[in-house]
């Protein structure tokens, strides 16, 4: 069975930064994409970035600039590098990894930015 595991969250001031971890287990496939979405209290998942198997990049207007997502050396591995964090970041983060029709999710990592 295919688990993804976060780390990296925690509580930052705003303007600092964090790095969000993930790894596969439990894979014997190189997921086409993998990437990152989160939720804040009382609103819908959304879409921070994505990453291709080829490293094509894809991010949501609101984090352009400010966070980077890479892939690791290791298989199924994928990193969110998150600079000059904001309040409007506050949400847990969500790994996500696809295989053509095949979807998972982690567990999440709370990600909290004070003011």
């Amino acid at each position: 069975q295919v688990q993804l595991v976060e780390s990296g969250g925690g509580l930052v001031q705003a303007g600092g930064s964090l790095r969000l971890s993930c790894a596969a287990s439990g894979s014997i496939i190189s997921f086409n994409t993998m990437g990152w979405y989160r939720q804040a209290p009382g609103k819908q998942r959304e879409l921070v970035a994505t990453i291709t198997r080829g490293e094509g990049t894809n991010y949501a207007d609101s984090v352009k600039g400010r966070f980077t997502i890479s892939r690791g050396n290791a298989q199924n591995t994928v990193y969110l590098q998150m600079n000059s964090l904001k309040p409007e970041d506050t949400a847990v983060y969500y790994c996500n990894a696809r295989y053509i029709n095949y979807v998972t999710w982690g567990q999440g990592t709370q990600v909290t930015v004070s003011s």
